[in-house]
């Protein structure tokens, strides 16, 4: 819907910018004035609006995060089957949503979280285009996974707030909580997309619809 009003409006700018340019007697009154004013000014800068508002929304798309080359093994790490892939045990049981996967689980990483971290996502953007790929089981996250991210969707939640593996330890479910005791580094939930180990992988073929 929204490339549409960006192709309306950027018609319209293009239609009344040329008028003015033929007919520049006519900016000489007022209304010609806030024709030219609406036609060059205006509604260019709503276009641009509407337009990075599609792109931002795209962006948050599964499809986009695995657009890039490089990125096609962690795509490929949401089908192993194999339930101790913590990505893929949630995407294949929609457990977060299949179409915003990416973005569901690294808000804090890509352009959409923190201002140092949409920079970052800037730059992964230009080092597609313009940089040196890396292979992708040397790619690694800035900082140390947060436990914020998974609590986004589990706190509160009866089987992860009553599961007795979290309180094993004295203090344990505070220590998650608080972020002291990593949900994905403690040897707990470890296995990530692991992208080494695809060539010896399975991979559910089950219906992703």
């Amino acid at each position: 819907m929204a490339t549409w009003i960006v192709v309306i409006i950027s018609g319209l700018a293009i239609v009344l910018a040329l008028f003015s340019g033929l007919r520049s007697q006519l900016t000489q009154s007022n209304e010609g004035k806030a024709m030219a004013f609406v036609g060059l000014l205006v509604l260019p800068a709503i276009s641009v609006w509407f337009g990075f508002e599609e792109q931002m929304t795209r962006a948050e798309s599964t499809k986009f995060c695995l657009s890039c080359h490089v990125m096609n093994d962690y795509g490929k790490s949401l089908l192993v089957d194999d339930p101790s892939y913590i990505p893929a045990h949630h995407y294949q049981n929609n457990l977060v949503p299949r179409d915003h996967a990416c973005y569901t689980c690294h808000t804090d990483y890509a352009m959409f979280g923190t201002a140092l971290a949409k920079m970052r996502g800037m730059r992964h953007v230009l080092v597609q285009y313009f940089g040196t790929v890396p292979k992708p089981e040397d790619i690694k996250l800035y900082e140390a996974y947060n436990n914020r991210e998974c609590l986004h969707c589990h706190l509160g939640g009866r089987k992860f707030e009553e599961e007795p593996k979290h309180a094993k330890l004295p203090n344990m479910m505070a220590d998650i909580k608080a972020n002291h005791l990593s949900c994905t580094s403690s040897k707990c939930h470890d296995t990530i997309h692991d992208v080494g180990s695809l060539k010896d992988a399975t991979f559910w073929k089950g219906n992703l619809q």
